[in-house]
């Protein structure tokens, strides 16, 4: 293996577990939607924000390849590839875990705004929590790609 493909296989993960990790935050909070719809489907809205919020992770993972691209050529070296792949990986499941725990938490709130109460804006910060671990490997990719 050289050093090209190692680093493509980082992005490969960072791209895959994120995109992953948001398909089934989303549709764990899609699930919970098509409950609370029965019960009371004037709020919506309310559940479409909550259902879409893991989806951010996937998009981190999207911007986690923009920021390595750069060093994605042909020369570059085990070292660079290395902490592409690093990157990538841990990128990859801090964004995996993290958007299933947030949409567990959002279809949470999708039942209990289903069943009457207001915790809308609750659920908001609870749910803003799993995210910030997703940004964190959002930072921590940047700062490896500000070393290459």
């Amino acid at each position: 293996m050289n050093e090209i493909i190692l680093a493509y296989i980082g992005v490969g993960l960072m791209l895959g577990l994120s995109g992953i990790g948001s398909a089934y935050g989303v549709t764990i909070g899609g699930n919970a939607t098509i409950g609370a719809l029965k019960k009371n489907e004037d709020a919506f809205g309310n559940y479409m924000v909550l259902c879409a919020l893991p989806g951010t992770q996937g998009l981190y993972g999207f911007l986690g390849y923009f920021m390595l691209k750069g060093v994605l050529v042909a020369e570059i070296t085990w070292l660079q590839a290395a902490a592409v792949f690093g990157a990538g990986l841990g990128l990859g499941l801090v964004c995996l875990f993290s958007a299933i725990r947030q949409g567990q938490v959002c279809a949470n709130g999708i039942a209990g705004i289903g069943s009457g109460y207001d915790v809308f804006g609750k659920t908001l910060i609870l749910a803003v929590f799993p995210e910030l671990y997703a940004i964190v490997g959002v930072a921590a990719t940047f700062l490896i790609s500000q070393s290459l």
